[in-house]
This record gives structure tokens, sequence and C-alpha cells, in this order.
């Protein structure tokens, strides 16, 4: 690993023979800026791949946005190209069909010839690995403020090209108070989470509601891709099992939550092909996924990616891990929303997904209103107790007429 400055990496990213290289960037709240800012402008085009990018991406003619997972950095850009992929198979997108020219990775300091990817694991270690593989350039972004993290987070300082050094706290997301649908979601969720349960939850107020309900479990363990603050709570609270590392691919939350983490061997972050492999992911005890959902519907299929045709997020971990948990010994996969859009004023439940389905044959749909177990029930009593028990109930009559007429048996 060369340090440089920020125009002798300049004068080295100009250099990239590739007519419209590819970039692959660490995403979520981990985004090299600086290194960033320099790769933008010393590259009149490139191609910028990222999962859940934040504000503050390139935005001007010559930059072209990739990504299989769209975050607000990203959404309703023009000409964004998405990639539909279940997170797991990222990885081998880079490596296949998505090679990329340049990876650029915020890190820690150096600590005995290595550093660490920090608070971003996730499909890092394949993008290195492909880039390695056709004579690209990996590119970091050396922050003394980024956690040194264990497991797949950890590189050989010879595995680095070029460093920048900075000196600048991490980003946070804002803080989200907990809503009364959210709360009462999350209460109705951990009545579905017993002791010695193993957790995934993704993002979002459903989600964040949940951790903060399970405090009084014991015994807990998490596998799951991500984790924030609701996690470090689990641990004040002794809800987790100690002997059990907390394992994940990616972390975002407080300045505490990034101080807990470093140099803590308690949290392993491990890459997307470990976190998210349905068969490691069965083999992890009672895992319990809990994620969240734009639409269901009388299928018990879930929307997750798209609104009104328009891409909003994408399948992100959520297939991954209904099929992991189902295969679990006394797994359960759950989808748990609000019964009511307020912002549309529309039910989130529907007689039948308009776009695609992000995951389906779920364990439980859990709304404010009620739960719904689905599995191992027949094709009319899951609409039945969809509409019953997670439906908000102005729109359950609609919701029984519209069913009757796609052939459920409804009374």
């Amino acid at each position: 690993m060369r340090s440089v400055s920020e125009s002798q990496l300049a004068a080295v990213l100009s250099g990239v023979a590739a007519d419209i290289p590819r970039v692959v960037v660490s995403g979520n709240f981990a985004t090299p800026h600086v290194a960033l800012a320099v790769l933008d402008g010393a590259l009149a085009e490139y191609r910028l791949f990222a999962l859940n990018a934040q504000p503050g991406m390139p935005d001007r003619e010559g930059v072209v946005l990739e990504t299989p997972f769209v975050g607000a950095g990203m959404r309703g850009r023009a000409g964004l190209r998405y990639f539909p992929s279940r997170l797991s198979l990222v990885p081998h997108l880079l490596k296949q069909t998505l090679p990329p020219d340049i990876v650029l990775v915020h890190t820690s300091a150096p600590v005995g010839g290595t550093v660490s990817l920090g608070t971003e694991v996730n499909i890092l270690p394949a993008a290195i690995e492909a880039v390695r593989a056709r004579g690209g350039l990996v590119v970091a972004q050396v922050n003394r403020r980024m956690p040194f993290t264990f497991g797949d987070a950890v590189l050989a300082d010879d595995e680095v090209d070029f460093a920048i050094e900075v000196d600048e706290p991490l980003p946070s997301p804002q803080p989200r108070a907990i809503s009364e649908v959210s709360r009462a979601i999350g209460a109705r969720v951990t009545d579905l989470i017993g002791d010695g349960a193993t957790l995934q939850l993704g993002i979002g107020a459903v989600p964040d509601a949940v951790l903060d309900a399970v405090t009084a479990r014991r015994g807990l363990a998490i596998w799951s891709e991500m984790f924030s603050d609701g996690v470090l709570a689990l641990e004040k609270a002794g809800s987790l099992d100690p002997v059990v590392p907390v394992t994940a691919s990616f972390v975002f939350g407080s300045e505490e939550l990034y101080r807990w983490l470093d140099r803590n061997r308690r949290v392993q972050l491990l890459r997307t092909e470990k976190t998210n492999d349905p068969g490691v992911i069965a083999r992890q005890r009672s895992l319990v996924s809990v994620n969240g959902a734009l639409q269901v519907d009388l299928y018990a299929q879930a929307n997750a990616s798209r609104v009104h045709g328009v891409i909003y997020s994408g399948f992100g971990g959520q297939t991954d891990f209904v099929v992991g948990a189902l295969h679990s010994p006394g797994g359960r996969a759950v989808i748990a929303l609000p019964s009511w859009h307020p912002k549309a004023d529309v039910s989130t439940v529907v007689p039948r997904l308009a776009g695609p389905v992000t995951s389906f044959q779920h364990s439980f749909i859990v709304s404010e209103q009620g739960v719904a177990t689905v599995w191992g029930r027949d094709a009319d009593d899951q609409a039945r107790l969809v509409i019953d028990n997670v439906a908000h109930p102005a729109a359950r009559d609609e919701l029984r007429e519209a069913g009757r007429r796609l052939g459920f048996a409804l009374p």
C-alpha cells in the first residue's frame, strides 16, 4: 500500500486505460467521499457501482450509476442502471458480467501490516478479487476513525495499491422515532421470537421496533446481513448469548456503535457470500428473519422493491434470508409492514401485486392489525388470513370482493 497525496492519486486514476471504467465503491454509510471526489475529478466518464448509496454521490453527465440495491443517493436518478439480484449473488455479478476496473474502499488505519474494511465488508472482498484478476486498481481512503473490525474485513496492506489519508467522523443515519404503528408491529413480531433464537432484521422502522421490543428475550444470537444500534441495545440489556459472535456483513449507526465495534472480537463481519448463503443461514439455530415490504397480496407474496413501477430499492438479502429461515430448524420467515400507507393514503395489502415479487412462502405476515400464519395453510386460508388479520379494516370488503374475482373461496 503506497500512501499518496490527492493530486498524485488523481494522476494515477487519470491514467486508467479503460475507455469507460467501472468503479465499485463502498456503499451504505461507508462511502469514501474524499477518494470518490478525487476520482470524479480525474475521470471524464465512468460507471459507478454501489449498494444502498447515500446522498452525496456524483451527479453529472458522464457518470452512469449502477446498483442491485437502490439507496437514497441513487433513487430517482436519470439513467440509473438497476441490476435485479439477490444480495448473495452480487459477488458473482462482479466476477462474471460486471467486472470492475477500480475499487474504492474506506478502511481503518493500518494495524500490524493489515487494514480493516471496518463497517462495510459486504461485496467488497469479491470486488477486490475481481479487480485483481483483471489487473485493476484498489484504492483506499484510510481513516483513523473507521473501526477496525474482524472476520473478512481484514486486508493485508499489499491488497491495496494506493491510499490517501483522512481524519473525519463516519456518517450516521438520522435517528428515527418509532411510531405507534411500528411499535405495535414490533410487539406482535416479538411474540413470534423465543429465547435462544437467531435474529436477522432488515433495514427500516419495523425491524428497529422489533429490536426495541425484544430486549426481554435471553440467549439471542445475531446472524444478519446488517445491524445497527438496536443490536448494541440487546447487548447492553443482556439479551445476547455471550458465547455466540455477532455476525453480519455491514453495519451503520451512531458514533457509540462505531466505538463498540472497534477491535471488538465479539463481532465478526463476513463477506456477503457467507452471511447471505441460504444454506449457511439454514444451519443457524431457530433463525427468525424479519423483513419489511411495500406491499403484500392475497397470494401471500411481498413486494419490497418497486412503487408504481419505479424501482425503490431491490431484492437485497430478503430472498436469501426467507429461504434460509424456512430451512433453519425452528426457523421462521416474517414479513412485517403497516396495513396502511399514510403518505399515499392506500392499503399496503392489495389483491395481486402489480410489480415484481421480492419474496414469497413466508411463515407469517404481520401488521399492526394482527398476524397471518400463512405457512402450512391452503391458498384460500392464506388469502382470508391476510385480509382478516393484516389488512386495514377500511380495505377488507374491497379485498374480499377482489379475492373472489381472483378465484379464492372467501366468505
